[in-house]
């Protein structure tokens, strides 16, 4: 009995060691992204498998963020009420938020243009809609699945990018035909293309999920084949060569989305061509010497549209450090540079200047938030802000990536 009842004994103690033998942590590989620091991602990852304190907020919330996204509803092109010229309600649509109907002709057509003044109108088109909620929750499951290994939040993510992608039924044409008409002058227009930017972010948000059952190589290749048509229509078609040549933040977005698809490609010589053949000619032709941006502050919502123009450049530049350019410190002939336009706006942002041009809208200055931490976490400027500009509570996304978008 005395025997039985050590072997009973040390039979527990062996099974409670194996019970508090702490789990080991995953090994911590660093992803493939392209636009988020990949080398903060996986530092961050591993300090939360460690027990970092710091980041345990921002996760739970992050996942807490996911978790809502689980039972979302999968949105598609399909579902609009109003068919596309075409025909064909597969193809993107969407309508100029600044136009309106003209009280002075009969059915308000053609449309007449108030700058800075949204048509609620606009809305009755929800693809625009979809599109941006689907950058947003894409890039929340990814990072969620990255950030725990739970397989769930790559399986919704992978549902989504297949319901907008993918599947015969719902999937969008890779084309932007149809984006920003103005009812009575056109079906379409090359500006239409600023509202697929944040297709760079989805993208971007796609290689967390590499590794995962739920995103199979083959699901992987067949997007890569949908962006691949995509950037073949905004490089050669008539409507994507337009907005090409726009010289305000329409042609820095149509960088920013061309060479992220380039990537996502990998074609990094591709990726290098356009920045050199694009975004430098850009630097040259939208900033003045003292950094200002004259397209952008001829605007009635000039610190809007200085402040997007600037993060678009600073996102080709966070994407041209995977092709060894060091965008933001470069300077044309003339003196002209991003880090000038970034110390520019910054006084502004921090409260020091008032900002003096026309604002037709509420100013806020945390809209620049995001900036100098990431000016100065990810280039060699040798300036730092005065102080932190006005900013809202960090997204749990920002605290745990230092996401420009």
């Amino acid at each position: 009995m005395r025997h039985l009842r050590s072997q009973i004994g040390w039979l527990t103690g062996i099974l409670f060691a194996i019970c508090v033998q702490p789990v080991l942590a995953q090994p911590v590989t660093t992803p493939s992204t392209f636009l988020l620091d990949a080398t903060l991602l996986a530092s961050n990852k591993a300090r939360l498998q460690q027990g970092d304190a710091s980041l345990q907020a921002a996760r739970k919330s992050l996942l807490a963020q996911a978790d809502n996204l689980l039972t979302k509803p999968a949105h598609s092109v399909v579902e609009k009420t109003k068919t596309p010229p075409s025909g064909d309600k597969h193809d993107y649509m969407s309508v100029g938020p600044y136009w309106w109907p003209d009280s002075t002709k009969p059915g308000g057509l053609p449309y007449i243009r108030k700058d800075g003044q949204i048509n609620p109108d606009r809305y009755a088109i929800q693809d625009g809609t979809y599109l941006n909620a689907l950058c947003d929750d894409v890039q929340t499951l990814a990072l969620s699945y990255y950030f725990s290994n739970d397989d769930k939040y790559a399986r919704r993510a992978a549902e989504l990018l297949r319901t907008w992608f993918l599947d015969k039924e719902t999937r969008m044409n890779p084309n932007l035909n149809y984006g920003q008409a103005i009812p009575g002058i056109t079906e379409g227009r090359g500006i239409g293309l600023i509202d697929t930017r944040m297709l760079a972010k989805l993208v971007d948000a796609v290689q967390l999920l590499n590794g995962s059952p739920a995103w199979p190589k083959q699901d992987q290749t067949a997007l890569q084949a949908w962006f691949r048509q995509f950037l073949t229509w905004m490089l050669t078609s008539p409507i994507g060569k337009d907005e090409a040549d726009e010289h305000n933040n329409h042609g820095t977005y149509y960088d920013f989305q061309t060479v992220a698809f380039a990537l996502f490609l990998q074609d990094k010589t591709m990726a290098k061509q356009l920045i050199e053949q694009n975004t430098y000619k850009r630097i040259q032709s939208q900033l003045k010497e003292d950094g200002s941006q004259p397209h952008e502050l001829a605007r009635t919502l000039s610190w809007n549209y200085s402040v997007m123009n600037f993060k678009g450049f600073l996102g080709v530049a966070l994407l041209a450090k995977n092709v060894g350019i060091d965008l933001l410190n470069y300077e044309t002939s003339d003196g002209k540079s991003l880090k000038k336009a970034y110390q520019w706006l910054l006084p502004y942002a921090e409260g020091q200047k008032p900002w003096p041009f026309q604002q037709i809208k509420a100013m806020h200055p945390e809209e620049f938030m995001p900036v100098p931490f990431i000016v100065n976490a990810r280039f060699n400027t040798g300036t730092a802000p005065n102080k932190s500009p006005a900013r809202t509570p960090g997204s749990p996304v920002f605290v745990l990536t230092n996401a420009l978008f």
